[in-house]
């Protein structure tokens, strides 16, 4: 399942068996600068993706921002599409994503996105999920992604 390109690698985590990470190998965009170490793994016919809440992801009241969440679960339509689905999610864009925020989440637990493809096409991907931290749920989601043909 080891995927490595010019721009990104996803494979075994040495520190987290059963793990594969899912880095950018450039950390200053998006994903390693704001969102730090991600970890995915297939269950079954779900994909979970894994983050790490450090204090720069708080709000003021102390819990995860919901920009955070959100940016979480926007990566896991697309580590969803790649470890479940087609496969290279890279040329891709989110169409849509509505979320209901249940519950807030707390920085000393790891933030769990754990999704579904509901249905895909040759051009699209429909992809549903929660965000969880053990038993408890910190929000729901469904996000349209629309997939190009590699360049």
């Amino acid at each position: 399942m080891a995927l490595k390109d010019e721009v990104f690698e996803h494979g075994p985590d040495p520190d987290h068996p059963g793990w594969y990470h899912w880095d950018l190998k450039d950390k200053t965009l998006f994903n390693g600068a704001v969102m730090g170490k991600l970890l995915t793994r297939r269950e079954g016919d779900k994909c979970r993706l894994r983050m790490f809440p450090e204090r720069k992801h708080e709000n003021l009241q102390g819990i995860i921002h919901g920009a955070v969440t959100l940016g979480l679960i926007d990566i896991s339509l697309f580590t969803t599409m790649h470890v479940i689905g087609s496969g290279n999610a890279g040329p891709s864009v989110t169409l849509e994503l509505s979320t209901q925020f249940v519950g807030g989440g707390d920085p000393r637990r790891p933030l769990d996105a754990v999704s579904e493809i509901f249905q895909e096409t040759g051009k699209l991907a429909f992809i549903r999920g929660t965000v969880e931290q053990d038993e408890d749920r910190v929000a729901a989601f469904s996000g349209i992604i629309r997939k190009f043909a590699p360049r």
